[in-house]
């Protein structure tokens, strides 16, 4: 089981919280679903922090009350996935002092099976073409630093990871992640850097829209492997610290780009 919940709020006055609020927030979700945070190599949830508008000063974000905040948790295997669901928040989630009024939740459910078979063993027509939006910072591990670049290969080799550490299918390694460099491009993107506070320090990440582009020689069936890992990713997100607050991915029809 797959999902991906968010929250919807709302606060009634001006309120003002440190930058590194949500390292706060995404405890608690932990506490209330019954999952140690800190304890997995390979985190089975992903988490957006409060995103939103917000009036920035210093090391602090101010909430307004006429504005909408939303909160999104998703998780990538069953039982975590199951703790989600049943969370119930009530109608307010108080922290720091502050309190957020839930004005709605969606949630997006689904499988490891159903994605596998829909995109993948159904052997529909390949989609050559996937439209990303990163919504908070997204960077990559390499060499001992960070880069706040959307390369295909590190993306691919992100959300491949994840697959095949909870997925019941396993997809390919290093051999699929080749294929990929010669066959997967960056078509278009419109991003800027943004930084985001990790405990005492700060990450930067990049956020905005990207265009990723399967060649036409490539393989139909590895084109829907490509797809199946990009539909992924809206609940694994991508890169590093996913379940901190980065990386959170969405997937955009063509029309919903910003022209």
């Amino acid at each position: 089981m797959l999902i991906n919940s968010t929250w919807t709020v709302t606060v009634s006055e001006p309120t003002t919280l440190p930058r590194s609020c949500n390292l706060e927030l995404v405890k608690i979700l932990h506490e209330r679903i019954g999952l140690e945070f800190g304890s997995e190599q390979i985190p089975s949830t992903s988490f957006s922090g409060i995103c939103g508008s917000f009036l920035k000063q210093q090391n602090f974000i101010t909430l307004q009350p006429e504005d909408f905040y939303q909160i999104s948790l998703s998780g990538l295997k069953e039982d975590v996935s199951k703790a989600i669901l049943e969370l119930n928040l009530n109608d307010s989630l108080e922290f720091l002092g502050a309190k957020l009024n839930i004005i709605n939740r969606e949630d997006k459910n689904t499988s490891y099976e159903e994605l596998y078979t829909k995109l993948v063993a159904n052997e529909p027509e390949p989609i050559r073409q996937f439209n990303l939006q990163f919504t908070t910072p997204t960077a990559f591990a390499q060499s001992g630093s960070t880069l706040p670049l959307p390369l295909p290969s590190l993306m691919i080799r992100s959300w491949l990871e994840r697959w095949n550490y909870f997925a019941p299918v396993y997809l390919g390694g290093d051999e699929l992640i080749s294929y990929f460099n010669h066959a997967l491009i960056l078509k278009q993107h419109r991003i800027q850097t943004r930084r985001i506070q990790m405990y005492k320090g700060y990450v930067n990440g990049f956020i905005g829209e990207v265009t990723l582009q399967i060649l036409n020689r490539a393989d139909a069936l590895l084109a829907n492997v490509a797809d199946l890992l990009v539909q992924y990713a809206e609940f694994a997100g991508t890169g590093i610290k996913t379940r901190l607050g980065m990386g959170q991915t969405i997937v955009k029809l063509k029309q919903e780009l910003r022209q």
